[in-house]
């Protein structure tokens, strides 16, 4: 591994897990908005240091705001997944997105429901880890799917993008 893809993987992961810590009360529980996320999305311009930076931050941030083991492994492992199903698929990154972002939804929604209680979904009564799974993959679209996407487009218009590639 190259001097350059190692400290990307270190920004990466101090950015996201700074993301999370100072979010904390927006990144945590039942209804999220976990905003580091937008930087899952980057793997489709930089590749796998992005997939093992937000895999490493997650672990840092959920292991800072300690709930659970399982939230420390499960998450990374999540971002891990993400990370990776945008990085392969790049070329079709807003569909990529949506998939990572239900991803992530069905793993941290697994788990989190024993944890909190279940958030309402317009009303509905649904089992807890089915109004987990739901709450979090909205919060993942919008950050993942909505924001990380128009990064990743906004960035791919400068010309430094590309010099950093090289």
């Amino acid at each position: 591994m190259k001097t350059k893809e190692i400290s990307l993987i270190a920004i990466i992961a101090a950015l996201y897990a700074a993301m999370v810590i100072v979010l904390a009360p927006i990144s945590f529980g039942p209804v999220q908005l976990r905003l580091a996320d937008v930087l899952i999305p980057l793997a489709a311009l930089f590749g796998l240091p992005v997939v093992y930076g937000v895999t490493l931050g997650a672990l840092v941030a959920n292991t800072y705001w300690f709930m659970s083991p399982i939230d420390i492994v499960l998450g990374a492992l999540a971002n891990f997944v993400a990370g990776y199903i945008i990085h392969r698929y790049k070329e079709n990154i807003v569909p990529a997105s949506a998939i990572a972002s239900v991803v992530i939804g069905v793993i941290v929604g697994g788990y989190l429901w024993m944890f909190f209680p279940p958030p309402s979904i317009l009303g509905l009564q649904l089992p807890a880890w089915l109004g987990m799974m739901i709450s979090v993959s909205l919060s993942s679209l919008v950050a993942v799917a909505g924001l990380g996407v128009a990064l990743v487009k906004l960035l791919q218009q400068s010309k430094y993008i590309e010099q950093l590639n090289t």
